[in-house]
């Protein structure tokens, strides 16, 4: 039997009036942003529905949102009667991911993204941290031009076996990216200001832990995959230890992909804004179907393909 892997989406795949189409035509999706308003103190579908890209990226507003907007997705997807056998998400997308599979209630996912967000903005502040997807190139071989160059940089996302994401001080970073310009591959800045996933970020990991030590988790009802070992998780004993760890640590993804397909996966879905979790499917996997959910649009599409 065919089964089906629910994708939730990541930082910085955010754009302006995400969601609002969603929240417009079902209920439940705007109950998510409603339910996100209260915890967070302001109107969330507001912000997606009129911030500017500079405003919506800011940490504090696009986890929030993004996590709403993925959310809304799911519900979207559910209406048409499917429904996942197991969820992974990348990175922020994990947060997502944990409430689908009932490990969260939708309160308590917004109270935690909060604290993540908060916790994350303020580390940014106080460090020069900087980084780029490096396309075209192994894992290996981007890691081998980090381990050669001056100041911390490493390779933190890897993504698909043909981009892999680099972090660390700026001017580290800066001196890895010049020697990938030499070796004629391109890359790519991303839209964050400080080094995710790496040891820069311990400050933002232990402040979060400490903030979240007493909101409660479920063990989950569907197969969660996780980033940090990029298989399936299996230990729920301390998620506020786990989701710690999981902010200094490189997102496995391109093992978790691997992962979800040997246990049965055949097909995709990524519920939420843009399709980037799709195009790494696409790139990482053969022999399965794949489609993204973001709007009506594409929600129409998933349900012609699905006759």
């Amino acid at each position: 039997m065919e089964k089906t892997c629910f994708l939730f989406a990541g930082q910085g795949s955010q754009y302006p009036q995400m969601g609002t189409e969603l929240a417009g035509h079902f209920p439940e999706a705007r109950r998510i942003f409603e339910t996100g308003s209260d915890i967070l103190g302001f109107d969330l579908l507001k912000a997606c529905a009129e911030y500017s890209a500079q405003e919506l990226a800011q940490t504090e507003v696009s986890q929030p949102a993004i996590m709403a907007t993925s959310l809304a997705a799911y519900e979207a997807v559910k209406s048409l009667g499917i429904l996942p056998d197991m969820v992974a998400g990348h990175s922020l997308g994990e947060y997502a991911a944990m409430t689908a599979a009932g490990m969260l209630s939708l309160e308590d996912a917004f109270r935690v993204i909060r604290e993540r967000a908060r916790a994350m903005g303020e580390c940014a502040r106080h460090q020069d941290g900087a980084m780029y997807a490096v396309l075209g190139l192994s894992a290996d071989e981007v890691a081998a031009v980090c381990e050669k160059t001056d100041g911390f940089v490493i390779p933190v996302n890897f993504n698909s076996p043909v981009q892999t994401v680099i972090a660390g001080e700026a001017g580290a970073v800066d001196r890895a990216v010049a020697v990938f310009a030499e070796m004629g591959k391109r890359t790519a800045k991303l839209a964050v200001s400080a080094a995710f996933h790496s040891k820069l970020m311990q400050p933002a990991a232990d402040d979060l832990k400490t903030a979240i030590a007493g909101i409660p988790f479920a063990v989950p009802t569907i197969d969660f995959y996780s980033n940090l070992t990029g298989e399936k998780m299996t230990d729920f004993s301390d998620m506020p230890a786990y989701l710690a760890k999981h902010l200094v640590s490189p997102v496995q993804f391109v093992k978790e992909l691997k992962a979800i397909q040997a246990a049965g996966a055949s097909r995709f879905i990524e519920c939420g804004p843009n399709k980037v979790l799709t195009g790494l499917v696409r790139k990482t996997l053969s022999g399965v179907s794949y489609a993204n959910v973001e709007d009506l649009k594409t929600l129409e599409k998933l349900k012609g393909s699905s006759k």
